[in-house]
């Protein structure tokens, strides 16, 4: 590296905080924008500054210093990316890479477009319209553009639902599921590719988030080399620098279909800090600063168990600290965030182990004790 370089990252999140602490080892600044004064890059960013993510002069006079902009969420704005990419910053990802993946829409049709296997889907402007599609039922529906962490999809299974979402809307398909996959490819300037092994995350029904995810995926060596290419596809399509995270259906008949691409670092990558030689944040690193990708070998089968905020709201506090840390290779993560809700992401716990019975153990004793829950606080007695 020939001297400091200065990345503006849009998004202070968990993902932002985890790419920070890996960056802390590089001659690097990092500079945060968020809307939220108490998110987690709030005390670990260079600079960090409070703004509206989707305001164009904000985040054009926020980046103005920066050699390289990136994201952390999708919800930022794209006109504000094409304004500092005319200024000659590097942004990753593109700005139109970045426009079709946040409205799934223009993702279903980049698919199709690309002879990409994806479920059959329909795109809809009002809820009468799911009659003329009733080939496709039972679907989900989802919103084409502001949905996150399971937000934004229900099912439908009648061609006249009630109380289903207003507005553009993606009417998909429901294929039956064997097994959903994910799989990190990360590009660099110069169009090399590596790509990490597939992963297999198993939901949590109550809150449609990941509970927990293993790597590798419990799949066959020819359905994982299927993964792989396919997920390569989709990221050659893009033809764009910047770390991809390809979310695929394996069907029970036996067909593998992409459902959604993130254009970020993604929780179904959390588990490369510990389990691979070079992290998703590590890579993403290289991307920004033209350094040679790392190596995305997984050296030991592992899971990552999210830790989602139970009982409420209020101030966090993680129940089972002694029992996880009292597991073998096991590495707690916090996020830092001020207020745990029920079904907000609070942290997460990866896990190493010699093979899928050892992992089954020490997933199972996480589960049972790890809890984040809204502290409680002895009220205060007045005579």
């Amino acid at each position: 590296m020939e001297g400091p370089r200065t990345i503006a990252l849009l998004g202070g999140g968990q993902l932002g905080r985890m790419f920070i602490e890996n960056a802390l080892r590089y001659d690097v600044r990092v500079h945060v924008l968020d809307p939220d004064p108490a998110a987690p890059c709030a005390h670990l960013a260079h600079r960090f500054e409070v703004g509206d993510l989707n305001d164009v002069d904000t985040v054009v006079r926020f980046a103005a210093d920066a050699d390289v902009v990136g994201i952390e969420i999708e919800h930022v704005s794209t006109t504000a990316l094409d304004r500092l990419k005319a200024l000659g910053k590097q942004v990753i990802p593109d700005p139109e890479v970045l426009r079709t993946i946040k409205d799934k829409g223009l993702q279903k049709e980049f698919y199709r477009d690309h002879g990409i296997t994806t479920a059959d889907f329909a795109l809809i402007e009002q809820p009468t319209e799911i009659a003329a599609h009733a080939n496709l039922l039972p679907a989900f529906l989802k919103l084409r553009t502001g949905g996150y962490d399971g937000k934004g999809v229900m099912m439908v299974d009648t061609s006249h639902p009630v109380g289903v979402f207003e507005g553009p809307c993606v009417l998909e398909e429901r294929v039956d599921i064997q097994m959903e996959l994910a799989v990190i490819v990360v590009r660099d300037r110069d169009g090399n590719t590596v790509v990490y092994d597939p992963v297999e995350m198993v939901f949590d029904q109550r809150f449609n988030l990941v509970d927990h995810l293993r790597a590798p995926a419990r799949i066959s060596l020819s359905n994982a080399e299927e993964a792989r290419t396919l997920a390569r596809t989709v990221v050659d399509g893009f033809g764009a620098p910047g770390l991809y995270a390809v979310e695929l259906f394996l069907t029970v008949d036996g067909r593998m279909l992409v459902n959604e691409t993130a254009p970020r670092a993604h929780n179904s990558g959390h588990h490369t800090i510990e389990a691979c030689a070079s992290s998703q944040f590590d890579q993403l690193l290289r991307v920004y600063l033209g350094l040679p990708l790392g190596d995305p070998t997984l050296h030991s089968t592992a899971a990552m168990i999210n830790l989602v905020g139970e009982g409420g709201e209020g101030e966090p506090i993680l129940l089972g600290s002694k029992e996880i840390l009292a597991i073998p290779r096991a590495f707690p993560h916090l996020y830092g965030k001020a207020r745990t809700r029920t079904g907000r992401k609070m942290g997460h716990v990866t896990l190493l182990a010699e093979g899928q019975d050892a992992l089954d153990h020490g997933i199972a004793l996480i589960k049972t004790h790890g809890k984040v829950v809204p502290e409680v606080r002895s009220a205060t007695i007045r005579n």
